[in-house]
């Protein structure tokens, strides 16, 4: 179990990156999404004890992040792969994988041989093991990176927008990697891609402005939307009325919108069966609304 409670970071200049965060997460894949600048990425730092808090406490698998030794005994258990892993480009995979497996205090020549064998079969990249890391594509550089996060058998894993800016054949071999990767460990997966969460997660928290604002399932997700997700054809103009465009499909009779909201009687609306993205979408917009009526209903400064 990983437990943080009441997680703050702040920045020099008075920037909170995290706020006052609190969850407990267990075992198997836990989802982290949210927009850019969410803090999403401190918040990973943090737990895998590369950043300190300004406040808050952190407990991975029992150990106290706040104290040296606690730190040091969760680090020995983790595997991370950051959004940018600095990779070595004239060394091949088995190289850089050795390499990274004396980092970790694999000792043994064999067993660091016997590791490194088994996982660069189990991200295919065996027949490609001996090439230079600085011709291998941006998938496979991201399967290496996982490989590397996997070494030492791990019981936590973090890993940072892993499928940004692979190809949809790649993004689908590394969710599944993640997902066989997650038996009997915790893997937090960050990402603003809602879709790889809703393939492999079960579990997930959203973050804006660097606070929590939902925690639950991805199903739950999607039920907060039912009811607000419509399909309309116009051949005039976008719908507008509030409503929240989340796709534009341009049909023979005209464009297909599907929104968000409550479409008012000028629209040919029909209700369809909400998505993962729906949900992340609707939540997003509640969380606009919230933000613009604390703006609206906040005391204006007086100006000379």
């Amino acid at each position: 179990m990983i437990t943080i409670s009441h997680l703050t970071k702040t920045y020099r200049g008075g920037v909170k990156a995290i706020d006052g965060v609190s969850l407990e997460i267990g075992t198997g894949m836990f989802g982290l999404v949210g927009p850019n600048g969410a803090g999403k990425t401190t918040f990973m730092r943090i737990i895998a004890g590369l950043l300190k808090p300004t406040a808050g406490e952190i407990s991975v698998f029992g150990n106290n992040l706040r104290a040296y030794a606690g730190k040091q005994a969760a680090k020995a258990q983790l595997g991370y792969l950051p959004q940018d892993l600095g990779l070595y480009p004239n060394l091949n995979a088995y190289e850089f994988l050795d390499y990274m497996a004396i980092l970790k205090g694999v000792t043994s020549s064999a067993d660091r041989k016997r590791q490194i064998d088994m996982l660069l079969e189990q991200v295919r990249l065996t027949d490609a093991a001996k090439r230079p890391l600085k011709t291998y594509s941006g998938g496979m550089k991201r399967r290496v990176g996982i490989a590397q996060a996997l070494l030492g058998n791990p019981r936590l894993i973090i890993v940072d927008e892993p499928t940004a800016g692979l190809d949809p054949e790649e993004r689908i071999r590394f969710r599944n990697l993640l997902a066989d990767a997650a038996a009997g460990r915790t893997i937090i997966l960050s990402t603003h891609i809602v879709e790889d969460i809703s393939q492999s997660c079960n579990d997930l928290a959203a973050m804006r402005g660097g606070k929590v604002i939902y925690r639950g399932s991805p199903q739950d997700l999607i039920a907060q939307a039912r009811g607000s997700v419509w399909m309309i054809t116009t051949q005039a103009e976008r719908p507008n009325g509030g409503l929240t465009i989340v796709s534009t499909l341009q049909m023979a009779n005209g464009v297909q919108y599907r929104v968000l909201g409550n479409p008012d009687g000028r629209y040919d609306a029909s209700p369809v069966e909400p998505s993962l993205e729906d949900g992340y979408m609707w939540l997003m917009a509640q969380a606009n609304d919230q933000l613009a009526r604390l703006a609206a209903s906040s005391p204006k400064r007086e100006t000379a």
